[in-house]
């Protein structure tokens, strides 16, 4: 992977051919973990992982602002960030009133109401980890890495630059953090 954060340095230094460089080397890797998101998402989903893959990719390396990448981790965290915003913005764009906001005639069968299906919601999520992320910004990062990136407890902590002990009690802190925020708790 050295290959790739030559290209990274490269990218950061206005190099414009490093970026088609790029994307053959991490592809298969933001793939992965395009797939992995998609999986947790509501059944239906017409985003794929590959249009996923593109389109976080299209914002890191196209045009706007120069992108600089210290490592081959901050370029995945970022490329996390990217996917977690485009999930985001295709959930709040499905969800808005100009096209029904999510209201949809269905037949109640009786034998299901009486489990309650479990579901994320990922805006609720979203708007937990804004908060989460103005009172402690690592937590908030750690959790953007592990749930949207897919990465361990310990290639999160490497990304972070923390030992894996602070990351595990960031991680154990964010997530009541985040469960209390989501169960509308103070």
């Amino acid at each position: 992977m050295n290959e790739a954060k030559h290209i990274l340095s490269a990218i950061a230094q206005g190099d414009p051919s490093a970026a088609s460089q790029l994307l053959p080397l991490v592809y298969d890797e933001l793939r992965k973990l395009a797939a992995l998101r998609l999986a947790h998402e509501f059944p239906g989903q017409s985003l794929q992982p590959t249009a996923l893959v593109h389109e976080a990719y299209l914002r890191l390396v196209g045009e706007g602002e120069e992108p600089h990448w210290d490592s081959r981790g901050h370029f995945f965290a970022a490329a996390a960030e990217a996917m977690r915003r485009i999930l985001v913005e295709n959930a709040r764009r499905k969800g808005s009133q100009k096209r029904g906001g999510g209201v949809a005639r269905t037949r109640i069968d009786l034998n299901q109401l009486a489990v309650p299906e479990v579901r994320e919601d990922l805006l609720a999520l979203d708007e937990a980890l804004d908060l989460l992320a103005a009172a402690d910004a690592d937590a908030a990062r750690l959790v953007q890495l592990r749930y949207f990136a897919g990465l361990t407890l310990s290639e999160a902590a490497q990304v972070l630059g923390v030992s894996p002990r602070t990351a595990d009690r960031l991680w154990v802190y964010a997530r009541a953090w985040l469960l209390q925020a989501l169960e509308g708790g103070e």
